[in-house]
């Protein structure tokens, strides 16, 4: 941790948010709470764009219908820029669909959660699958298929995506609940039976409920890997020292469901 008082200035981070607005206040939350804090100047500073009206990533990817949201994401990015960023990152998988033209829009690094989550992967699984718990959007157009493949580990999806699609709009519009811890629960469970040696929380709606997901397996967060690499950039400058293999959240084995 870094020194309270110390000279040594902490990095901005920039953090383009609004997808959802309550998965980036999760994810400031836990950006504060990383840190062993003395005073206001010992925390990390972040710079967010809150921007719920980014266009739906649901509705460009799995429908085909409205507003491309990858010319937002790349004005957000440079919004940021010139607002004193000196990293982004984005507390949102599927948004990571479009990760290739927010870092093209500025010269600032991206520190990308789903190459950061695949890495982590390897270590956790040693090669074998992954349970990505995430939107239907994740499998239909690959978001984590290259980053899992330069791991060697092949990805698990839901039996039936439409349900978590469905808890995704849940926890949008009432926010986390019993019935989506279930349902989450549940389709863990059926990960597990088809193979997955772990579950990635792939979804920052479902990080809201990390607490209450049950698996007969390890399961970690992208999100929290995100925080370690937001907190580790800001103290260091430099964005090739995110190391997942150092950057170890708890990952803990769920309960079996009942």
């Amino acid at each position: 941790m870094r020194p309270s008082g110390t000279s040594s200035p902490l990095r901005r981070i920039g953090v383009l948010g609004g997808m959802g607005p309550e998965a980036t206040v999760d994810f400031m939350q836990r950006v504060i709470r990383a840190v062993d804090a003395r005073d206001d100047a010992d925390h990390i500073p972040l710079i967010v764009h809150n921007n719920t009206q980014v266009p739906s990533r649901i509705n460009a990817i799995l429908e085909g219908a409205g507003d491309d949201p990858s010319p937002v994401l790349a004005d957000m990015a440079r919004e940021l820029t010139a607002a004193g960023a000196e990293a982004l990152v984005m507390p949102c998988n599927t948004a990571h669909h479009y990760a290739a033209r927010i870092a093209s829009a500025t010269p600032l690094p991206f520190l990308n959660m789903v190459e950061l989550a695949a890495a982590h992967a390897r270590h956790v699984t040693g090669g074998r699958p992954l349970g990505l718990l995430g939107s239907p959007a994740l499998e239909k157009v690959g978001v984590y298929d290259p980053a899992l493949a330069a791991q060697d580990i092949k990805p698990i999806h839901a039996r039936t995506p439409d349900r978590l699609l469905a808890t995704i709009r849940s926890v949008k519009a009432q926010g986390p609940s019993e019935i989506a811890a279930h349902t989450l629960s549940t389709v863990a469970a059926e990960m597990a039976e088809d193979g997955a040696a772990a579950i990635c929380v792939a979804c920052t709606e479902f990080s809201l409920l990390l607490k209450d997901i049950g698996a007969p397996v390890p399961i970690f967060d992208s999100l929290d890997l995100l925080v370690d690499a937001a907190v580790r950039f800001s103290r260091s400058g430099d964005a090739t020292a995110q190391d997942p293999t150092k950057a170890m959240p708890a990952v803990t084995a769920g309960a079996h469901v009942a």
